[in-house]
């Protein structure tokens, strides 16, 4: 992923393809990969936890707003998010799955 799109991960995800999306979120196991390698990436060109926690933030504030939830474990990330009270919490769901997807590709 170019710097620039782990600026403005949100924008990554409104544009791609449809069928891209559907192959990530058909499984949590593909989620969780694809969040793991994204991770990667921006940990390669040389992002913080703070700042890929940030990136996450907005990716997860994009899936909550504009996709539905594809399996059960989707839909208990969505419900944690809807039901964090301030961005606090966002933040500390956010580093958590972070650390989550820094485990997958281990």
């Amino acid at each position: 992923m170019a710097n620039e799109e782990m600026n403005n991960p949100e924008q990554k995800a409104q544009n791609m393809d449809q069928e891209d999306k559907n192959q990530i979120l058909e499984s949590y196991n593909k989620f969780i990969d694809y969040l793991g390698d994204q991770v990667h990436k921006g940990e390669k060109v040389g992002m913080n936890e703070d700042q890929l926690a940030k990136a996450a933030k907005k990716v997860a504030d994009y899936l909550a707003k504009n996709e539905e939830p594809r399996n059960r474990e989707e839909q208990v990330l969505k419900e944690l998010w809807k039901s964090a009270e301030n961005n606090d919490e966002k933040d500390t769901i956010a580093k958590a799955l972070v650390r989550m997807a820094q485990k997958t590709n281990n």
